[in-house]
Order: structure tokens, then sequence, then C-alpha cells
């Protein structure tokens, strides 16, 4: 019988990584992480999820000071932002999570944490630091990098990405953003809000392109009321150094140029998944441009060789990766053969108010050729939002034929949180009656779920049908006021 250094070792310390690591080792397997980075926790950690979300809370929290009339307040003169402050936030705020996913703690669980770049040599050993490492199992959770678009000038101009906006020495008076997902859009409201002049470039009709249009075209609105400045439907012909700035010359779809100057220019024009030097082609793990192909059970083109997180090109969500992460653990170590489900997998844009989602939109039950019908509230309608001062958005419900739920979208205040209810919902294949029976705390944002549940019954309990059956069978004398 073969053996090997450790039974399973993970390529990897973000989300993905770490969840496999977690899990393995409290199993009883002898298990290996390896991290190219000096720390473990990933891109989420330091360039991503939580450096964003706390830019963003800073950023709504000058916007909200700068416009305390809004509220009845007096009106108060705000001096400009100190980037170095908010920076320093950032970092400490890292700083408190990195304890949690520090090599010290992961080594008080048995992981043994190695820094390093490693090489595959065959399909159970990779090189690591000068030394041949072994292990029974191997997962690949190298996670992704922001992608380099092949833009004329891009190579000779200086520019940002996920990895260096938050860690700036200074709030930039101007920035140009390539790109319209979820990053520059969270982004762009961000410094808009803390006093940077933000102008956005997307090649297509729309922002965030995977959502349905009317929920992204009310998010953009909200932003150009605030002040971004957009520019759809944009080819970007190149970009030029301008040694006190940057240029950015665009094209519309009238033909019509047009130069865009700024301080910094942002790319955030997708991510591609971090296989250099790993040598998979010389092992037979196969992968194209968007990441390694695995099976429902997370599993390579070698069966001993797992991947998971945004290494695979699939979902890239921190959540995601976590959850991945687990159908690894249950294949690995338990030898359970468990399949990855995404059907009701949420996701949430952090964009103010925030756009959380949760299995099908419109868009793709129409790409799917799905019939569905739609039910909606407005958070207008919700008196807790306008106690909040929040107006915008709206929940969308989608049902199939046979009126099954296919999916929830939220447009509105704290959007995340609310999907939650609905992450039970769905994939505790939870009754739409028991939700619009169920009571829920006055004033909350969260009745707008049972709210738009209710709307889809009441067409049914308070038909005409149901009115003249009651008035027959207990001689009900019908309406008090108004035309019948």
């Amino acid at each position: 019988m073969t053996s090997y250094d450790y039974d399973i070792g993970i390529i990897g310390g973000g989300a993905a990584g770490l969840t496999v690591a977690s899990g393995a080792a409290r199993l009883g397997a002898k298990t290996l992480m390896v991290e190219k980075e000096k720390e473990l926790g990933g891109d989420c950690l330091h360039f991503g999820c939580v450096p964003s979300k706390t830019l963003i809370r800073t950023a709504r929290a000058y916007h909200t000071i700068r416009n305390a009339q809004a509220f009845g307040l007096p009106a108060v003169e705000v001096p400009p932002v100190d980037f170095t402050k908010v920076r320093e936030r950032i970092q400490s705020v890292i700083a408190t999570i990195q304890e949690h996913d520090s090599e010290e703690r992961f080594c008080s669980l048995g992981v043994e944490v190695e820094f390093g770049e490693p090489a595959f040599t065959d399909e159970h050993s990779v090189r690591l630091n000068g030394k041949s490492v072994s292990a029974k199992t191997w997962v690949i959770a190298s996670g992704s990098s922001p992608a380099t678009p092949p833009i004329e000038g891009l190579d000779k101009t200086p520019y940002i990405t996920n990895k260096e906006i938050f860690s700036l020495d200074r709030l930039p008076q101007s920035i140009i953003m390539l790109g319209a997902g979820p990053i520059a859009a969270e982004m762009a409201q961000a410094f808009c809000r803390l006093g940077t002049k933000v102008s956005v470039v997307q090649r297509s009709g729309q922002i965030l392109s995977k959502e349905d249009k009317d929920m992204a075209d009310e998010v953009m609105q909200v932003l150009a009321a605030e002040g971004v400045a957009f520019y759809l439907n944009a080819s970007i012909l190149g970009t030029r150094d301008l040694g006190d700035g940057k240029e950015v010359l665009i094209r519309n779809k009238e033909g019509e140029s047009k130069a865009l100057e700024a301080e910094q220019v942002l790319v955030a024009m997708g991510r591609d998944p971090n296989l250099a030097g790993l040598d998979l082609e010389g092992i037979g793990v196969e992968f194209d441009r968007k990441g390694i192909q695995v099976d429902a059970r997370m599993r390579t083109t070698r069966k001993n060789i797992y991947a998971a997180g945004d290494v695979t090109g699939r979902f890239q969500f921190t959540h995601a990766a976590g959850y991945e992460g687990g159908i690894v653990v249950s294949n690995a170590v338990f030898h359970l053969p468990r399949k990855a489900d995404y059907t009701f997998l949420p996701w949430c844009t952090y964009t103010d108010p925030e756009l959380a989602g949760i299995g099908m939109n419109e868009k793709t039950a129409g790409e799917a050729g799905i019939e569905y019908s739609v039910f909606s509230e407005a958070f207008r309608d919700n008196d807790r939002s306008l106690a909040e001062g929040e107006r915008e958005g709206k929940i969308k419900m989608l049902l199939d034929a046979n009126e099954k739920p296919l999916g929830v979208q939220i447009l509105g205040p704290r959007a995340g949180e609310l999907l939650s209810e609905w992450v039970a919902v769905l994939n505790g294949k939870v009754k739409l009656s028991t939700l619009a029976s169920a009571v829920h705390p006055y004033p909350t944002l969260g009745e707008i779920n049972k709210r738009v549940a209710g709307a889809y019954f009441s067409p049914k309990i308070f038909s005409d049908k149901v009115r003249k059956g009651l008035k027959f069978f207990f001689h009900l004398k019908g309406r008090a006021c108004g035309l019948e």
C-alpha cells in the first residue's frame, strides 16, 4: 500500500481551502494547507468582501451625515474625508478577522500550514520550497485574480484593481471604473459618497448585467442621482498615461468618441483563475480560461484531485466557496457521494439599496425557456421602510407554471439580510402558505417577505367566487361603503 506524507493537501488558504482544512483536520485527516501569500484568508479577507463592506459602511455613514436634513436634523458642515483614517479602519477590521484565519489557529486544529508556490510533479505530489510533498488527496482552491482586459495602452497606463483600491494613500479626486459588475457598482457609490468624481464605463446596455434590467436600472438611477456618471454601450478604444492623470478613450453605439480623464482608473472587468505555476497540464487535470473543470462532486479529471471556489469559474462568491469546500470534505474524507446543488444559491450586491437574489430571476428563467409569473411588492408600501427614509426598491417572487417558487430578488434596504428568510424557505421547501400566515413583528422590513407571499394568495381568497359562496351560505350583506 502506497504511503503518502499527508491524507489531504490543500492549495490555497481562502474560503474554500480553509473550510476543507478545518473540516478534514477535525475529522482526523493529516492535513497540509499551502498558501502563496504571506497570510491566510484569501482575496475575500484582504482585497474583497471584508474591506469593501467596511468601506461601504464608512461611506454610508458619511453620506448620512451630509444628508442630515433628510431626517429632520440641522444641516451639518462636514470636512473632507481623510482616506488614511478610512484605510486604517479597513486594516483594523481585516486584522481582527485575520486572528480567526491565522496559521496558529489552524495549527491548533491540526493543520500544518506552509507558505510557498507549489507545482504538481505527479497526481499525488507537488514540489514546494525545494522539496517533494505527497498527499493521497489534493484540493486546488487557489482562487482568482482580477482579469487584465486586452485594451490598447493599458499595459502602459498605471491602473488599480480591487487589490489596491483599499490601501490608497489618499482619496482620489476622480476615478474611472472600467466595468459595471458588483465590485464596480459598490465602489462607484462608496467613492462617490466619500467625495470622488466617479465615471463608470460599461460595454453593455445595463450595469450588473446578470440581474434583471428593471432591478439593475433602479440601482443605476440611485447611483446617478448621487453623482455617478455612467457611459453604457461604450467601447473602450484605449487608455493613456497623462502623467498627472489617466485618459480613457471610449466610443458610444452611435460611433461618437469621447475622452475621459481621471486621477485613477479601476479595472473591474472579470476574474481569471489562479492556475499559473501549478503545472496541471502535466498531470491531466483539465481546465480552460474560466477555470478547472469539475463534476458535481467537485472532482477534477483526476479523481483524487478536487477543486473548489473561484478557481472553478462557477460562482465567485465566498459563501459558494465555503459550500463547495463542504462538498469536498463529504466526498474526500467521509467518502459520501454528495453533489453540489446551486438551485437556491443566494447572492447580494452591497450597493445602497442592496440587490440580493436566490434561485432564478426573470432573465435566467427566460433564457431557460421556463414559463413563469411574477409577484411584487414595493418598499414604499412598507411602514418600516418609510420610517427609515428608504423608499427605493421592491421584491419580486417568481413562480413556475405549477406555482412553485423559482426564485426571489430583493432590491431594498438590507436586502441581503431579508433574503435569509427565503434561503430557509426555499432550501427547506417551506410552503408559501406557511410564510404568508406566519406572524412577523411590526414594523419591520421583513414584513415585505410575508406580503409578497400573501400577494399570491390574495386573488384566490378574495375572489368573486369566494365572496358569492360566503354570501349564499352565511347571508352576508356585502359592502357597507363605495360601489359594489
